[in-house]
């Protein structure tokens, strides 16, 4: 094996260089992974556009990515599984696991989160747009041979709506909205109706994304922009929706997600907003008693994901939209970042050649 690799690496705004770095060397616990495809998300958008997602400013170059999966090709001291040749999907997140939130099963919200592609440390943690990854063998779920490798790497985002879904309770027989018809939006819609939802609602003002919604399980699509979008609610679901799930990020689609609940549902707020505070009716959470719903990233959830998917109970092949190859990244999150056109755009990173 060679002592170098290719990486993609973001040194400033929109200055993305494919370039040679080091393999990295075998660690305790740790499994060495070669790479076959990565997901773009919203997260190496930002970072690619603006050098910065919310809070978190890039200090010093670093390889975006953490939507992956690969294929295991050695083991640290002490590793048992994964096994060598195993193809895995890796969970990005690398929490403490000694901490209450840990113990306790709620390891997204561990105070001493790692995560994979990221400037939320100093410097920045490398993510996986390279031939190769060091790991933490308990951050690997292994997947079955009939899951293709676009799927494996599609584990990430729909583990976002799959933790989404569970912070919502039981979507079964009831009226469901999501409103934003991104990948995150688009998976929400995929994954309530597989978990028996009888009325899905998706609202994005861009009919592109409209025409997907429907393409992939939502009944209706709406203009959040029609002078008539109350009254075409009103029309389908009498009272309003049972459960909403907020994940365009916009102020405006949170608060109309608000008068289109009806009296004790739950709104889930799975978007993330570019300001740190919103004005909120919070009159009417108190009187129509809704339950509003944080949710952040994911929580064991991941085994159930594979199995969902690789049962093919819940197909994710409509949003994978383009794949390129590890040289193309800087075309790759171009294209992402138009937003039109395309869902989910990946990385094929078994075609990078030193």
């Amino acid at each position: 094996m060679s002592k170098t690799m290719l990486a993609a690496v973001l040194h400033g705004v929109k200055d993305l260089r494919v370039e040679e770095r080091p393999v990295p060397e075998l660690a305790p616990g740790k499994v060495l992974l070669r790479l076959h495809r990565a997901g773009i998300c919203g997260t190496d958008v930002h970072y690619f556009e603006e050098g910065r997602f919310g809070n978190f400013a890039m200090s010093a170059p670093f390889v975006l990515g953490h939507e992956i999966t690969g294929e295991v090709v050695s083991l640290g001291d002490g590793v048992q599984q994964p096994a060598v040749g195993q193809r895995v999907v890796v969970n990005p997140s690398r929490q403490c696991g000694h901490c209450d939130y840990c113990r306790n099963g709620r390891g997204n919200l561990c105070r001493r989160v790692v995560m994979l592609g990221s400037a939320s440390t100093k410097p920045p943690t490398n993510g996986a747009f390279s031939e190769y990854l060091l790991i933490g063998a308990e951050q690997c779920f292994p997947v079955p041979p009939q899951m293709d490798d676009g799927l494996a790497a599609m584990m990430e985002p729909f583990a976002v709506a799959l933790h989404a879904l569970k912070r919502a309770g039981s979507v079964t027989g009831k009226q469901v909205l999501v409103t934003g018809g991104g990948p995150i939006g688009l998976l929400t819609v995929i994954t309530a109706r597989a978990f028996g939802a009888t009325t899905i609602a998706l609202s994005d003002p861009v009919a592109e994304r409209r025409q997907m919604a429907l393409t992939v399980g939502a009944d209706i699509a709406l203009d959040p922009m029609d002078a008539s979008f109350k009254d075409q609610v009103a029309a389908l679901t009498g009272d309003g929706f049972d459960v909403a799930f907020e994940a365009s990020g916009s102020p405006p689609a949170l608060r109309q997600a608000f008068d289109a609940v009806r009296r004790g549902a739950t709104l889930v707020q799975i978007g993330v907003f570019s300001v740190p505070e919103l004005s909120l009716p919070i009159n009417q959470l108190m009187i129509r008693e809704i339950q509003f719903v944080g949710t952040f990233r994911y929580s064991n959830v991941w085994e159930e994901g594979i199995r969902l998917v690789s049962s093919g109970r819940v197909n994710l092949q409509p949003l994978i939209s383009r794949v390129f190859p590890l040289q193309q990244a800087r075309e790759a999150l171009t294209l992402a970042c138009a937003k039109s056109g395309v869902v989910k755009v990946q990385l094929d990173l078994l075609q990078a050649k030193p």
